[in-house]
């Protein structure tokens, strides 16, 4: 079984700025360059022949290239022990249809849909027992801060090896964003 997932994932320029923002919380797990991205859909473990029919599937999806900008830190979840702190996207429609198609696609081969609402963003560190206030200082310093401009240009689906010191991630498909933007087979009213 093959751990997958679904991604965008931001330039060099702007992951080099999200990993010069990578200090200043005790206890944090800061992410790897490699592993900056923007999840469109968490697959779960699939065999062989799943992974040939959801890059098959994925393959239909169809969107025109568009423009995004990172924005401001958070952290999850919002109440308890905080787990993941994040820097999150400006509000972004041509983004928000891209995860749709994407989410179809994948629930129409039959995997469960998602149960928690689409929160778009990209991890920056997972917390073991970060200081609350020291996540608080760091979100709070972070407020104000956006990305440029830059283009999405594709999506991706990634595998994931878990290993004791974190997780190793391969590229196993790319699919390009075209300029007209049309929506493959899928009905225009589904997306």
């Amino acid at each position: 079984m093959t751990r997958i997932f679904i991604a965008v994932d931001p330039p060099e320029d702007v992951r080099d700025e999200l990993l010069a923002m990578q200090h200043g919380v005790p206890g944090a797990r800061w992410v790897d360059d490699d592993q900056l991205h923007l999840t469109l859909r968490f697959v779960g473990d699939v065999d062989g022949a799943q992974l040939r029919d959801l890059l098959s599937a994925l393959r239909r999806v169809s969107a025109a290239s568009f423009e995004l900008r990172l924005g401001s830190a958070g952290f999850f979840p919002p109440r308890g022990p905080q787990r993941v702190l994040w820097i999150g996207v400006d509000k972004s429609a041509p983004l928000d249809a891209l995860q749709r198609s994407v989410s179809r696609a994948v629930t129409r081969l039959g995997h469960a849909p998602d149960r928690k609402k689409w929160a778009p963003h990209v991890t920056l560190a997972r917390l073991e027992g970060a200081p609350p206030n020291r996540v608080a200082r760091f979100v709070a310093e972070r407020a104000l801060y956006r990305s440029r401009a830059f283009d999405v240009d594709a999506f991706h689906v990634y595998s994931s090896q878990l290993h004791p010191k974190g997780a190793v991630y391969t590229l196993e498909e790319s699919y390009p964003l075209d300029a007209a933007g049309d929506f493959g087979d899928w009905d225009e009213d589904e997306i």
